[in-house]
């Protein structure tokens, strides 16, 4: 019965380098049988703990290269789509200069109104996609956030 310890999982070759581990020698060793099984129960559980963390650390890698490659294209398409929300400053520019022209010299544009056109507005398709594009810019940002205080806990 005393050498049951020595036929533990824990003399089984190691998957990663299959090398046979040395069995469980703590301050435990020499009590009885329960003692020796929590020395090697707690053993086991650091490894797997310690394999399951490896495995989130990665994910979590992952996680943060998609939220920074999907913020940038996100940001692309905002930086692209922000002219969309505001009066486009050619048309009331080129309206100025041809008023100033107009002034200097009667002639030149005698039957044209100079009344820029009302501006409307964007459309509201246009703000709803802006509103999508800026929320998930948000959740993409959060869940960088969420990754990085994930590693660092």
């Amino acid at each position: 019965m005393a050498d049951l310890h020595w036929c533990t999982r824990s003399t089984l070759p190691n998957r990663a380098d299959e090398t046979p581990r040395e069995p469980v020698r703590s301050q435990w060793a020499s009590q009885d049988t329960k003692s020796r099984f929590w020395a090697t129960y707690m053993q086991e559980a650091a490894e797997h703990d310690g394999q399951i963390l490896d495995k989130y650390k990665s994910d979590m890698d992952i996680v943060l290269i998609f939220a920074g490659l999907f913020s940038a294209v996100t940001t692309s398409f905002i930086v692209n789509m922000q002219q969309n929300l505001a009066l486009d400053p050619t048309t009331e520019t080129n309206m100025l200069l041809k008023m100033l022209i107009h002034t200097v010299d009667n002639s030149t544009f005698q039957d044209q109104s100079f009344n820029t056109p009302p501006w409307t507005g964007p459309s509201s398709t246009e703000i709803w996609v802006q509103s999508l594009i800026y929320a998930s810019l948000s959740a993409s940002l959060l869940a960088a956030l969420g990754a990085m205080l994930g590693k660092q806990w």
